[in-house]
């Protein structure tokens, strides 16, 4: 009797473990991060495409302070320094205007695709 409620509560467990692991691999993987330099009063590459989950992050390259600001107040960063970083999780699809707060003439935007 104890043999067999044994190998009950093994096959159950391993029935449970398979299931978990079916359903770990189903996700989908998450999107790749993206970078963008901030140099010359320019953001660089002027305009990207990412998936949405896709962390981005802006990288201060220059000697000037500059922003990141959502034209939609979406996120904003403090005043990055030389070498200073900031970073955005975009979820939703859409085209999310930005610019740098300090220097408004500095304006672009990114497009955020629905992951497959």
């Amino acid at each position: 009797m104890r043999t067999i409620s044994a190998i009950r509560i093994a096959t159950a467990l391993a029935v449970m473990l398979l299931r978990a692991a079916s359903a770990v691999a189903a996700q989908p993987a998450p999107a790749a991060d993206a970078e963008v330099e901030i140099d010359q009063f320019a953001f660089i590459p002027q305009r990207i495409t990412v998936k949405a989950g896709t962390t981005v992050t802006w990288i201060n390259e220059d000697d000037t302070p500059h922003t990141v600001a959502s034209s939609s107040k979406l996120f904003k960063s403090k005043a990055l320094d030389t070498q200073d970083k900031f970073s955005f999780t975009f979820t939703t699809p859409g085209t999310y205007a930005y610019f740098c707060s300090l220097h408004p003439h500095m304006s672009t935007h990114l497009n955020v695709a629905a992951r497959p």
